[in-house]
């Protein structure tokens, strides 16, 4: 079930439920961003909660609701999953989408990293393309200082036109920011700075079949959701998308008129020399293109080769030449450290523990425990115990340990971008590489 009007904890929500507040005025703001941004701080701290906060991309693979309040107005806070995109390639990200896209929350907090606002501001304009009430909480602004990059908050607020909150969300700097942008955001009237014309114009091509479509679509959804980033998305004929309309928009699903319509319009196409594949990709490249545009003169950098280390790091690790080869040996290295060094504290663990049964029956014994009692949990419950400590603690507390260096130092992400094109051609994404290094090391343990 969804959140209790009574609860104060954080609950685990499924999408298909309804989303109950905790008083009839209290607004659901949805906190989305990319990975590793912070955005479970600030949900941390928003709300007084401690949900488990990581690096790991798609750690948080449930929504999460809590509760707080600025003194006038209250809010259910819910934790999205990270995701890059709402293009979803990913289970979080469909996750994200879902929710942001179809389930009308009240608004939405964007958080995005200010040490690489670019990147971020991909997922800020998809975001705004299919809500209406949008924040946009510039976090890390601390880190953004270290590095010497000067963000000008005004001129990006000036540009997007939706309320920007800058934070610190660690050492709770800015939180203010964040209730005084969702009062600016959700006062009907009072934000005048909305420009007039999409942020996001797509080619031509593509304008005119929103246009066609957008009557269509607009009479079937019913105001659930917002016509023209549907149109947009139904161009581009993304079956995981068409999955969510015909589960929370079944008339557009099932609209012959929609139908026909989008099959003229790809045939047109054709007759021009537009494939499919050429719409996705001008579509996406509108948006990096956009976030290119409205990061310039916004952030500065005092340093301008402050990433020149990273850039170099990058041609190392994800070249075509050398790319794979470095990471099957860091991947191999990892593995091998893992089940070599094991083998040590697991024979430590499996002495001790399978020593002391002896002890535990002659004790069992000595005070009368009947035999069946002393072998169901001595031999059976103590030594399966025992058996699984032994053998599986060790690798986890090395494996573990070597995966979240390597994430540190930021070689992960460079896997699962090297692995992409891989993992596409099976209906996955790179970030499942990682998943599959786990799951081979836990095939090794059950073979050996």
């Amino acid at each position: 079930m969804g959140l209790s009007r009574d609860s104060m904890g954080i609950k685990s929500v499924d999408f298909g439920l309804e989303i109950r507040k905790r008083k009839e005025d209290d607004k659901v703001i949805a906190l989305a961003g990319n990975p590793n941004v912070g955005k479970s701080t600030v949900f941390n701290q928003l709300t007084g909660m401690h949900q488990h906060t990581g690096n790991w991309p798609g750690k948080t693979v449930a929504n999460a609701q809590g509760w707080c309040s600025d003194g006038s107005q209250g809010y259910v806070m819910v934790d999205i999953p990270g995701c890059y995109s709402l293009m979803a390639h990913s289970t979080e990200e469909e996750v994200a989408r879902d929710f942001i896209c179809f389930e009308n929350p009240d608004g939405v907090v964007v958080v995005c990293d200010a040490t690489c606002l670019e990147r971020n501001l991909n997922l800020v304009l998809q975001i705004m393309e299919a809500a209406s009430k949008v924040v946009v909480c510039v976090n890390l602004m601390d880190e953004a200082k270290k590095k010497k990059i000067h963000i000008n908050l005004d001129l990006l607020k000036q540009r997007l036109g939706v309320p920007i909150a800058g934070t610190a969300a660690r050492s709770k700097k800015g939180l203010d920011q964040i209730y005084s942008s969702l009062r600016l955001c959700l006062d009907e009237g009072e934000n005048e700075e909305i420009p007039d014309t999409p942020l996001i114009l797509y080619p031509d091509y593509v304008e005119e079949a929103i246009t066609r479509l957008s009557p269509l679509v607009e009479e079937m959804g019913n105001g659930k959701v917002n016509t023209r980033w549907l149109c947009a998305r139904l161009l581009e004929d993304n079956e995981n998308l068409m999955e969510a309309v015909r589960k929370y928009l079944k008339p557009v699903a099932e609209s012959e008129e929609i139908k026909v319509a989008l099959e003229e319009i790809y045939s047109q196409w054709q007759s021009e020399g537009i494939t499919l594949e050429k719409a996705r990709d001008d579509m996406a490249a509108v948006f990096v293109k956009q976030a290119e545009y409205l990061c310039k003169g916004v952030a500065t950098y005092e340093n301008q080769t402050y990433n020149q280390k990273d850039r170099r790091l990058d041609r190392l690790f994800t070249s075509k030449l050398t790319g794979f080869p470095i990471m099957f040996l860091i991947l191999l290295g990892v593995f091998w450290l893992t089940i070599t060094g094991a083998n040590y504290p697991s024979g430590i663990l499996s002495s001790a523990l399978f020593g002391l049964e002896g002890t535990l029956s002659k004790m069992a014994d000595s005070v009368g425990v009947p035999t069946l009692i002393s072998d169901l949990l001595i031999r059976g419950v103590y030594r399966v115990l025992a058996w699984v400590v032994s053998v599986m603690l060790p690798p986890m507390a090395i494996f573990f340990p070597l995966f979240t260096l390597l994430e540190d130092f930021g070689y992960l992400p460079r896997v699962a971008f090297n692995l992409d094109r891989c993992f596409k051609r099976c209906s996955a994404c790179g970030k499942q590489a990682l998943t599959m290094c786990m799951e081979f090391l836990n095939l090794q343990f059950r073979l050996a």
